[in-house]
């Protein structure tokens, strides 16, 4: 058997585009630009390095607060730019309830953007078996249309059953890997912000705490001596 005859044009563009050309039509454009854009961390993001870097730069976000007040935890070494951020965030803050409420209006924002993009690749997946059967049926109206021509029977059926096995592989073998990877990448992901934006959170309440409660002693010192 000439391997040939598992490429057929028209089988790939029926199933591949038909399952992206579906799943489009059930998502936004922007949710497809972030659909598309999420290969690339796909293929080469690593979560478990990119957790253990992020809790580096906490550190270091830390130890310049301490030393310097918090006015300057933006002047910390920090590359990656989510932690940029939020370090710019919390050196403008002045009160940590408000940063804790960015934080997560942020991480909620983010899992939002992460879900659309999951779900486009999902909703691909879904579609590819029945892009397929399409197909399928494609190909019996094309065999059963030509039966006085026994030469022609064979492409009808090659069509039926090429679409029926790209239906299938394109589900299980590539739309839903990349969605469930995504969805992996996304968990490791926000769960690691989570615990930065909370330990963030927590520096914000320790030094902004210090000031309001010298003002405390301060005003209890003076009635005291009044």
């Amino acid at each position: 058997m000439k391997g040939g005859v598992f490429l057929d044009p028209l089988a790939i563009l029926l199933v591949f585009g038909g399952a992206i050309a579906a799943a489009a039509l059930r998502s936004t454009a922007r949710d497809l630009a972030r659909a598309f854009a999420a290969l690339k961390p796909l293929l080469f993001l690593r979560a478990e390095a990119e957790a253990r870097a992020a809790r580096v730069a906490v550190n270091r976000i830390a130890e310049r607060t301490h030393a310097t007040g918090l006015a300057t935890a933006d002047r910390a070494p920090v590359i990656e730019r989510f932690l940029a951020r939020a370090a710019a965030r919390l050196a403008d803050t002045a009160d940590p309830a408000r940063f804790a409420a960015w934080a997560e209006a942020e991480l909620a924002a983010r899992a939002e953007r992460h879900a659309a993009a999951q779900g486009v690749w999902r909703a691909a997946a879904d579609a590819a078996p029945a892009m397929g059967m399409i197909g399928t049926v494609i190909g019996l109206i094309r065999m059963f249309a030509t039966m006085d021509d026994p030469s022609a029977i064979g492409p009808g059926m090659a069509l039926a059953l090429t679409t029926t096995l790209y239906g299938i592989a394109a589900a299980n073998l590539l739309f839903g890997p990349i969605a469930a990877r995504l969805e992996r990448l996304s968990r490791i992901e926000l769960l690691w912000q989570r615990e930065a934006l909370e330990r963030l959170a927590a520096i914000a309440r320790e030094e902004l705490r210090g000031p309001i409660a010298e003002r405390a002693e301060r005003i209890a010192a003076r009635l005291r001596a009044a």
